[in-house]
């Protein structure tokens, strides 16, 4: 049996979640020293239910109607008709995995002790991941503040046994689902309610699985940036150290240290170093580090605010149990998410165009000097002629895509809650994003690789090469037409999965830089 991995409430790291992400079947627990903090907040909450103060959300009603007082009576109702009546997303479940990681979010932020929720609405989450008891959330129905609500209150129904949640292959109700797994419903307390459904959780975990993916993504795009330089027969010239030393833009000075060491040993650029008339090459291949690695510093900072995020506690009101005190406050709003998910959104967007760039550049026989379209008999055949207008059909639909979400917004609750961030459709549009610029790299890699077919025998660099053998592993080259769309699926499943980087890692070390901690 696997052991458990241990979660300490704030001090998670990239590197664990994205281990959580990628690796379903692993269990969690708890670090048992955060249970002192989480039972004495959940104490105090419990005192201020015997007082006549008004706290919002444990004795007063939600949003606007925060005015109401509640009968003590009627706290744990209160706290059951706010999930109930705020369980009314729309559209498509979210994915499994986006699923799990939503709820180790929620219970590790609610288990650093200032939400005032009981030990045993934490050991709840927890027991649900690790049994596969996954809620049916639907994906829409969110703007990004006070909380994801819809998509909360979705999630933590089944704990109460009511809801949808997936258990072993079957979408149940939630309380057979929890029967079937062998837990047994939570009778919510005060605050309970409110503390499950106020939070970030669910914008941050759509842009991490977004930004786990783009890593993948982001390495496989400088994998083939390289391959098509060569078959080009670009200059390597633009990647010499010196040129981005005096710029200073770390994620350049790495994306351009892992093309010079892509490009070495390669026959094909020896064979053009004298002789050729060409001055300068296109921008798609000559200023790839500059594009490249601004992006890669978009999405290192976006690693930085989203681990911050997922280490966050982020409902109201806050308990604060060490001075004995409950403040409302506004942390419930998914700012930071939403302005670093456009962040990404622009970043993804960029890398498929400025691949889809290569390819347009690859079937222009004026400018890659290479048989029209990619084919040994242009006219007879039309070659990668279509496979380009793919490419440019998807870089298209991202540049609308890559719209900023954040800029919007919309007063909700009678005015109340009048600017919210739109963050978790920010996030959402991450992963059709990437789906797209995976086909255009996919598309730019089949590309490529049928440049070098016609510089044979001359080969590529030698980790390159191997890139090659991957490829054609899944799809023998064209030399006249057939329909290329199970090879362009074929070859997105190596992008995606991260085995392009894979297939080039004993050669370049420099690869690693490019990845994010």
């Amino acid at each position: 049996m696997t052991t458990p991995e241990l979660i300490v409430p704030g001090e998670l790291t990239f590197a664990q979640l994205r281990r959580l992400v990628d690796t379903p079947d692993l269990a969690v627990k708890l670090d048992p020293s955060c249970r002192a903090a989480v039972r004495a907040s959940a104490e105090l909450v419990r005192r201020a239910t015997e007082g006549d103060a008004p706290v919002y959300g444990v004795n007063t009603g939600f949003g606007k109607l925060a005015t109401q007082r509640i009968q003590r009576e009627d706290l744990a109702v209160l706290q059951l008709k706010l999930l109930r009546s705020h369980a009314v997303g729309v559209g498509d479940a979210m994915p499994a995995r986006v699923v799990r990681l939503i709820l180790l979010l929620k219970a590790a932020s609610l288990a650093r002790g200032y939400s005032g929720v009981r030990e045993e609405v934490i050991d709840g989450l927890i027991e649900m991941h690790n049994r596969g008891v996954l809620p049916v959330i639907p994906c829409q129905g969110s703007v990004g503040a006070s909380g994801d609500l819809a998509p909360l209150a979705h999630l933590c129904l089944p704990l109460i046994g009511e809801g949808e949640a997936w258990f072993d292959g079957h979408c149940l109700p939630g309380g057979q689902a929890l029967e079937r797994a062998g837990l047994k419903p939570l009778k919510l307390g005060p605050k309970e309610g409110l503390a499950l459904i106020n939070g970030t959780q669910v914008s941050t975990a759509l842009a991490l699985d977004a930004l786990i993916s783009a890593d993948k993504l982001f390495e496989a795009a400088v994998i083939t940036g390289a391959l098509t330089l060569d078959a080009a027969r670009g200059s390597d010239a633009p990647f010499d150290p010196r040129i981005h030393a005096v710029r200073g833009q770390p994620g350049q000075i790495d994306c351009a240290a892992a093309y010079r060491a892509l490009a070495v040993g390669s026959e094909i650029r020896r064979s053009h170093l004298e002789k050729d008339d060409r001055v300068q090459d296109p921008y798609c291949l000559r200023c790839q580090p500059q594009v490249m690695g601004a992006c890669l510093d978009q999405m290192r900072y976006a690693t930085q605010v989203l681990v911050r995020e997922a280490n966050a506690v982020t409902d109201n009101p806050l308990v604060f149990a060490a001075e004995g005190t409950m403040v409302s406050g506004g942390n419930f709003h998914a700012e930071p998410v939403a302005l670093v998910a456009d962040a990404l959104a622009v970043a993804i967007a960029e890398i498929g165009a400025i691949s889809e760039r290569r390819v347009a550049m690859l079937v222009d026989t004026v400018v890659s000097r290479l048989p029209p379209f990619l084919t040994p008999e242009p006219g007879l055949n039309s070659g990668f002629m279509i496979v380009h207008v793919t490419a440019a059909a998807l870089a298209s639909e991202n540049k609308s895509l890559a719209h900023p979400a954040s800029v919007d917004s919309l007063p909700t609750s009678a005015n109340q809650e009048d600017h919210v961030s739109m963050a978790t459709f920010a996030a959402r549009r991450l992963q059709p994003m990437l789906r797209n610029t995976a086909h255009i790299v996919a598309i730019e890699l089949l590309a490529a690789a049928q440049g070098i077919e016609f510089l044979r025998p001359l080969t590529s660099a030698p980790a390159l090469e191997g890139v090659l053998r991957l490829v054609r592993s899944v799809s023998p080259a064209m030399m006249a037409d057939r329909s290329l769309a199970r090879d362009i699926a074929a070859v997105h499943h190596l992008v995606s999965a991260g085995d392009i980087g894979h297939a080039t890692e004993r050669h370049i070390p420099e690869l690693q830089t490019l990845r994010l901690a």
